[in-house]
């Protein structure tokens, strides 16, 4: 089917792929336990507009350049990694801050507004997707094993399977974003919780970067 084969491998892979923990699920996950459902899915744009870009890039063949290139690669990761770690450091600073006022009784929307003010879900969500080397290089290298080399259009192939993967992406981020806002009451409830929940976040991501600067 439009140049693809084995799918039902294809599908398994990607439900695998797409089920294991990273900093894309992890931030809209927070975003949308701290901001509600509108939210999530704006940071929920940001990735698929992201992953969009990265399985393009991967298609044109930037992937295998990145892979050739050891110094272009190592730009490409050492961005990403910094940038995760400021996202880290922000959470931290965020969570200290919540700890502090744990027990002051600041207005809800007051303190809503102040979080809107300081963070753009889908711009972070976005970028958190591009500097992600190791996923240019995942998709080149899992993608190019389902299309037929003896197709006519492999551009069609690439774009059925990016379809299908995305499909599967919105179905998980989804259910991360409705299960997020469960969480929200009991961290507006619970400040220490919030606090916790978002200084593990801040820890995680810090460890996504580390682990991403180790990436050859």
């Amino acid at each position: 089917m439009f140049g693809v084969v084995h799918l039902p491998t294809y599908l398994a892979g990607v439900a695998l792929i797409v089920l294991l923990p990273g900093p894309n699920s992890l931030y809209v996950l927070s975003v949308a336990a701290r901001r509600g459902v509108r939210a999530g899915y704006t940071a929920a744009a940001g990735v698929f507009c992201g992953d969009t870009v990265l399985m393009t890039l991967s298609a044109a063949g930037v992937a295998s350049l990145l892979q050739a290139n050891a110094v272009l690669f190592g730009i490409v990761k050492y961005a990403g990694a910094g940038y995760l770690t400021w996202l880290a450091i922000g959470m931290m600073r965020a969570a200290r801050r919540m700890w502090r006022t744990r027990r002051e009784r600041q207005p809800e929307e007051t303190a809503e507004a102040a979080v809107a003010t300081e963070e753009r879900p889908y711009r972070r969500a976005l970028v958190v997707s591009l500097f992600n080397p190791k996923a240019i290089l995942f998709f080149v290298a899992f993608f190019v094993q389902f299309v037929d080399p003896g197709y006519a259009y492999p551009a069609l192939s690439f774009v059925v399977l990016g379809a299908f993967a995305q499909v599967a992406s919105v179905l998980y981020l989804s259910a991360l974003i409705f299960g997020g806002t469960r969480l929200a009451a009991a961290f507006r409830r619970r400040k220490r919780l919030s606090a916790t929940a978002t200084s593990a976040a801040g820890v995680l991501f810090l460890g996504f970067a580390v682990k991403l600067s180790l990436a050859s």
